[in-house]
């Protein structure tokens, strides 16, 4: 009879709170929820022995094993439908794409099954989409996009995109939990960004979905954005407050369902607005938030509504057009102090 002894398994478990960095946050909050919710269980490509393409998931297979941390096939579809179905049948899964510009293949699963099930039937479908979006890192066209508006339109699909190490753990927490299908943008950008490392809670916490933050209270204008132009907005106010100019930031966390009341009372307090997004300008969230101050909060502006953005083409590879392509600082500037001057 052999006498070797089984290996001993060597936990790769995140720490409970402490500093961590916005990839760090992500990673605890899954860890935490698949530890505290069994029917929680993670699907996606290359997922357990990798770990992730962003090592999001590094860990996991190996804590919780192969039958709640599941490996694909190169096949996004499938990845939505097995998640769908699961749900369906009591579980929580947690899909992960590689890069979110993936997400296209189960557009049809997530927009016409996912965000109408509840409606047609009355079943939730308790589904977190989750994975990397966003420029600024040279990744090209097929690996920046920010989707948000492509699911804009689609009522019962819930939206959220953190800027925080704080708000990524606890909207991942909050969108495993909720029971319906959430889409989980991550701006790859922001991931290993120090500026970002921060103190987290030991205590379980959740960021309410539906809800902005005031990263930056101010009175002569309002600057309404989210994820990883959110530190391009704070720059910006920051350089403007030595020029006397006192800027606002909304830092909007979830796009869908937008937190409106939010957005109209920094609309009354400073009474003009620059709308600040990384996706194309034409058809971006941009104009709807526009649309919604003109509609309801036309009264409390003193200037038109002003929107800075992501020139119309695929987002390019050069890094010197890809700075071009996206919105800068410099442009944020020029766009508040012509908003100021108005």
């Amino acid at each position: 009879m052999s006498t070797a002894t089984k290996k001993e398994h060597k936990s790769n478990r995140p720490a409970r709170g402490g500093v961590a960095t916005f990839i760090e946050a992500i990673r605890q909050g899954i860890w935490e929820e698949m530890e505290r919710d069994p029917t929680v269980f993670v699907i996606g490509e290359d997922v357990g022995a990798y770990g992730g393409a962003f090592k999001v998931t590094d860990g996991l297979l190996d804590e919780f094993g192969e039958g709640r941390v599941i490996d694909t096939p190169i096949s996004e579809a499938a990845i939505v439908g097995a998640a769908c179905g699961a749900a369906l049948m009591g579980m929580r899964p947690v899909a992960e794409f590689q890069f979110i510009d993936f997400i296209s293949p189960g557009f049809d699963m997530l927009t016409n099954y996912a965000a109408k099930c509840r409606y047609r039937w009355g079943a939730g479908l308790p589904t977190v989409f989750r994975g990397p979006c966003g420029a600024g890192v040279h990744s090209g066209p097929f690996h920046s996009v920010n989707a948000e508006a492509f699911f804009l339109n689609t009522a019962g699909l819930k939206i959220v995109e953190p800027s925080t190490a704080y708000d990524a753990k606890g909207l991942i927490k909050a969108a495993i939990r909720d029971p319906d299908p959430v889409l989980y943008f991550e701006h790859k950008k922001l991931y290993r960004l120090p500026r970002l490392r921060e103190e987290l809670p030991e205590d379980d916490y959740i960021v309410e979905i539906g809800k902005a933050r005031t990263a930056r209270a101010g009175r002569d204008l309002s600057i309404i954005t989210f994820g990883a132009q959110v530190l391009n907005a704070l720059d910006a106010a920051a350089e403007l407050e030595r020029e006397g100019l006192d800027v606002e930031v909304i830092d909007l966390r979830t796009l869908a369902p937008m937190d409106k009341e939010a957005i109209l009372a920094s609309v009354k307090k400073t009474n003009k607005v620059l709308i600040l997004h990384e996706a194309a300008r034409t058809g971006g969230i941009g104009g709807e938030i526009a649309a919604t101050i003109a509609e309801e909060a036309f009264e409390w502006l003193d200037a038109p509504v002003v929107r800075v953005a992501s020139i119309d083409t695929p987002v390019p590879y050069s890094p010197p057009l890809e700075e071009y392509h996206l919105p800068q600082i410099k442009d944020v500037l020029e766009a508040a102090r012509k908003l100021a001057a108005y």
